[in-house]
């Protein structure tokens, strides 16, 4: 087991050359495949439904587990599925970004389209093991059914045609917002609640700055291989603004969860995110460099990387807010005033 090999792919995508290819083991090789270092963002979507479930006294630590490792495979049979896919399609030809930016073992050639489809259908097997636990706990309620299908549907057609008619970002917008945290909440509190649908809002649009800023970047390139993201249908300068209202509106969208009490003041630990921001902003005033700066990772890839930091550290405070508002609610002293 390669352990050092493990952590880096939980970090970045791996760049490995054939031979090292070879050498890995299955863990690894899933791990590459699965482009498991994004991964976390469905981790802190499953966290959030468990947190809101736990403030509200419907927490269960058995279907939360199966609610975050279904969420988790899920995300990676996706990203299996889209590699497959595009491949099959022929976009990944003429050095596309995904040959460029990391190792990608199918359009590399260190995987065969079979056994590309065996690790897509193990570990879709394993997401829908786990939906179906779900819903075997809950008493075959017909809403988780739903929930499961609409899954179903993003994860089989996320990349064609959703992604080739600019709907790529809202689907990603709708999935790690109302369908994971929102949906995921339903599962663990049997009820829907709107309000945390809402509050769920705040880390979705960050998510979806993360897929507006790499499609971005290979505006260019899907634009000659006809994909029609949004950021082809709008334009380049109009989606750095829109990604940029995406960063800012969540802050506002968390005083006014706040001035209505769904939050106490706690959550506004969200806001030692703003240095964060402060330092990627500059970055989508303007249009992408020509060649890469000097000292820039993860070239070409240019405005996703620093979407992605500034989604993770808006995540991670928020998760980490929640937690503290959870607990600020179980003093004895507090609790009528925040009802």
């Amino acid at each position: 087991m390669n352990f050092t090999m493990w952590k880096k792919a939980l970090n970045v995508i791996p760049d490995v050359s054939k031979d090292e290819w070879d050498r890995l083991d299955v863990i690894s090789k899933w791990l590459i495949s699965t482009r498991a270092a994004v991964l976390v963002m469905t981790f802190i979507s499953a966290s959030l439904a468990g947190l809101f479930a736990w403030r509200d006294g419907a927490f269960n630590v058995g279907p939360w587990l199966a609610l975050a490792f279904g969420l988790i495979m899920a995300h990676a049979s996706n990203n299996i599925f889209n590699d497959y896919t595009d491949f099959v399609r022929g976009v990944d030809k003429d050095n596309y970004y995904r040959n460029i930016y990391g190792t990608q073992p199918l359009a590399n050639g260190l995987m065969t389209k079979r056994q590309h489809l065996i690790y897509f259908a193990i570990t879709g097997l394993l997401a829908l093991a786990a939906g179906l636990y779900l819903i075997f706990v809950n008493s075959n309620d017909p809403l988780i059914w739903i929930l499961l299908a609409s899954g179903a549907f993003f994860v089989l057609f996320y990349t064609w045609p959703l992604k080739y008619i600019a709907l790529g970002e809202v689907a990603v917008l709708l999935v790690w917002g109302p369908l994971m945290v929102g949906g995921g909440y339903y599962v663990l509190a049997h009820q829907w609640n709107w309000n945390v649908v809402l509050a769920c809002l705040p880390y979705a649009l960050g998510v979806t700055t993360v897929i507006f800023g790499k499609h971005i970047d290979k505006l260019d390139k899907d634009k000659v291989k006809r994909i029609h993201t949004l950021p082809v249908v709008i334009g380049e300068k109009a989606s750095r603004f829109t990604v940029l209202a995406m960063m800012v509106i969540p802050y506002f969208l968390m005083i006014y969860l706040i001035a209505i009490k769904f939050f106490t003041p706690i959550m506004a630990v969200v806001f030692l995110a703003i240095p964060q921001f402060l330092r990627m902003y500059p970055v989508f005033l303007k249009p992408k460099p020509e060649t890469q700066p000097e000292g820039q990772p993860g070239w070409p890839l240019y405005f996703v990387g620093y979407a992605f930091y500034n989604n993770r550290k808006f995540g991670m405070l928020f998760m980490i807010g929640l937690l503290l508002d959870i607990l600020l609610r179980l003093l004895p002293f507090t609790q009528n005033f925040w009802r």
